[in-house]
């Protein structure tokens, strides 16, 4: 490649998980320390981050065509391309080698070593990274200096669960817990900033271990109860969740940390325990029924989420109608549901019984049909609840403004409001995806 000037202005865009979004804020941080500024809506930047998601289907075909797009929009001079997170980790060198174009490939424990790849690129020469120092990645990063009224923190990478269908384990590596008094420092940053809700984040976030401020061993719900002694801190949430991490202590403080929101995200993926087994989950459908029923018994209006596979390999009818009976059961406030598709060195991927892409067609319109009714029926059943809602963004309408109950509903107002209050609302109607709410006190909780 050709020596080319240090970029001036850079953009970041994000696929998949929230802690993609994550990295890419952090990403962000790293290059603004660095003197590049984001670029503005609507301008060319001289450098673009295109920060991966390998769990979704043709996700490196997706990467491929926004460079192609990039390659194209730019001309004569095309901007400064880095492809990162997890594609970048599993295909780094078949990137470079199909997309000259690309001046970095960087995987997400490697971030931080940004500034020094953009310095060999600027003088001709194009980098890969892949290596997977989770502990150096997190102490190289700078500090937090900006936040919305709700940011993420991530707490734990990795997982060591090696489930037949995922790419995880091998794109984001072995589970590993970031030290408890960096966690606090970074909430406190976040705090400081205006953040007034923090998501902990994890591949598998209630695998997070640590030693709390008097070395004794803790788990996640020992940083939560920490977390919530930050006196203008006033939410705290966590995501994903893995049914075979889940605590008497955890369950325990959705009951007891008045900040810990009632809202769960554990991921199922099938109702068919002939399936979990191909999938190498830890859970039975039945021992996964049974921790719902304790957690609702410490929390009783707590909301309910969760993931599910359809037409994985070997699915048969029956399983996936054990699905639907799960999801019957359970009543999910809401969930979020994928097809099958194989990722390339997964057990899974070689598996007899690929099921058809018409019948995985059908059994998806089924199972969202299942998830709607069930997560329409909760929001109605919310009418007339009065709660506090955390002001996010503006609406659509003059005076309107959108923020999120306790429930993690989507609600909609009008009134005398601000990005970042906490203001007391009623919810008045329950539609497919949102509230419609009234305002009973304008001023900032």
């Amino acid at each position: 490649m050709q020596r080319r000037d240090l970029p001036k202005t850079y953009r970041v865009k994000s696929y998949g998980c929230q802690m993609n979004v994550y990295d890419g804020e952090r990403m962000g941080e790293l290059l603004g320390e660095q003197g590049i500024a984001p670029a503005t809506d609507g301008e060319d930047a001289d450098m673009v981050v295109l920060n991966t998601c390998h769990i979704r289907e043709k996700a490196a075909e997706k990467v491929y065509s926004d460079i192609g797009r990039l390659v194209k929009a730019g001309g004569e001079r095309p901007p400064m391309i880095a492809v990162a997170g997890c594609v970048a980790q599993a295909e780094g060198e078949e990137i470079m080698a199909r997309a000259p174009a690309v001046s970095m490939v960087v995987g997400p424990q490697a971030y931080h070593r940004l500034p020094e790849m953009i310095a060999r690129a600027a003088g001709g020469e194009r980098a890969t990274d892949t290596d997977m120092p989770a502990d150096a990645k997190f102490a190289a990063l700078p500090k937090r200096r900006k936040s919305g009224p709700s940011a993420f923190l991530t707490v734990q990478e990795g997982c060591d669960k090696f489930c037949t269908y995922c790419v995880v384990p091998y794109t984001r590596g072995a589970e590993i817990s970031r030290p408890f008094s960096d966690l606090l420092r970074e909430a406190e940053k976040l705090v400081e900033a205006g953040a007034r809700e923090i998501t902990l984040l994890g591949q598998n976030v209630n695998a997070w271990t640590g030693e709390d401020r008097k070395g004794r061993p803790t788990g996640l719900d020992g940083l939560i109860r920490a977390l919530a002694d930050l006196p203008d801190l006033r939410r705290i949430r966590y995501t994903t969740s893995h049914p075979n991490d889940v605590t008497d202590g955890l369950i325990d403080a959705h009951g007891e940390v008045d900040k810990l929101m009632p809202y769960l995200h554990l991921p199922v993926q099938s109702g068919s325990d002939t399936v979990l087994k191909a999938m190498n989950r830890s859970h039975t459908a039945e021992s996964y029924l049974h921790l719902l029923e304790r957690f609702r018994a410490a929390r009783p209006d707590i909301a309910l989420s969760g993931d599910f596979i359809v037409g994985f390999p070997g699915e048969s009818e029956a399983d996936f109608e054990a699905t639907l009976q799960l999801v019957d059961a359970v009543g999910y406030a809401q969930a979020y549901s994928f097809k099958y598709s194989p990722r390339p060195g997964t057990p899974a991927s070689t598996m007899g019984g690929q099921v058809p892409p018409e019948v995985m067609d059908e059994r998806l319109q089924r199972l969202q049909t299942a998830i709607n009714r069930h997560q329409l029926a909760f929001n109605q059943a919310s009418a007339g609840i009065s709660c506090e809602v955390l002001v996010e963004r503006h609406g659509r309408k003059p005076g309107q403004w959108i923020g999120k109950s306790p429930w993690l509903q989507s609600v909609f107002f009008e009134g005398d409001a601000k990005i970042g209050d906490m203001v007391r609302v009623t919810m008045a109607q329950g539609g497919p995806n949102s509230m419609a709410g009234t305002l009973l006190e304008p001023a900032s909780i």
